[in-house]
């Protein structure tokens, strides 16, 4: 793996910042109540959730935790093009899966989606996603959005890393690059490596996500 100093990731973060700014202005309408959520914070205990995944097998995140495991949630729409970057025009998601396969890692994307009608909604359009994207981990729905309105993910694709103490240390976006082709430094990589390390300081742990506005269920 290449190493990437920490001098490095934080300039290429400011920048990433600004883009992501310039991104969020041309949000369409309606997405204004997306952006308003407040959900958890870096160092906050990860809301504890039991959802479904599309083969009707329920998963809890505190059973993962105490296994001693780290948890990457990842904020999931199939039909958003900010998640098809990473699982369909590059291979990020499958590459980062595999390079964590065998150690205390476990990926759960969460889609949020709450109505028929609702881009990338239902069981179907997302069994059809497993299979296109190859995507090897769960993909959860959670169809009221309770989870992602508790955790406050405003993106497809977001990412929440919980640690093995089921505490919240990073929340942000797959990658430094905000756009929907190009690929950045793989911030997923670098914060479940520090993780593993032992290291309480995370280089990069909380920056703006960029992507598709989740599409919930109206409170």
């Amino acid at each position: 793996m290449q190493l990437i100093s920490r001098k490095s990731i934080w300039s290429g973060t400011v920048a990433f910042v600004a883009a992501s700014l310039a991104v969020g202005a041309g949000l369409r309408p309606g997405a204004e109540a997306v952006e308003s959520l407040e959900g958890v914070s870096v160092g906050d205990a990860a809301p504890d959730f039991t959802l479904t995944d599309i083969h009707g097998e329920e998963h809890t995140l505190s059973e993962y935790t105490e296994e001693g495991k780290i948890v990457v949630l990842e904020w999931f729409n199939p039909d958003c093009p900010f998640v098809k970057k990473h699982h369909y025009h590059h291979d990020t998601m499958r590459t980062t899966y595999a390079s964590f396969e065998g150690k205390d890692v476990e990926f759960l994307a969460i889609n949020s989606a709450g109505a028929p009608g609702k881009q990338g909604w239902g069981e179907e359009r997302n069994l059809e996603a497993e299979e296109a994207y190859e995507i090897k981990y769960p993909i959860l729905l959670d169809k009221t959005s309770e989870v992602g309105y508790a955790y406050g993910a405003k993106r497809t694709p977001h990412i929440f890393i919980v640690d093995a103490e089921g505490i919240v240390r990073y929340i942000g976006p797959i990658d430094s690059e905000s756009s929907a082709r190009k690929v950045g430094d793989n911030y997923i990589d670098i914060v479940v490596n520090e993780l593993l390390d032992g290291e309480t300081e995370i280089t990069v742990a909380d920056i703006p996500a960029y992507g598709c506005a989740v599409k919930y269920v109206k409170k």
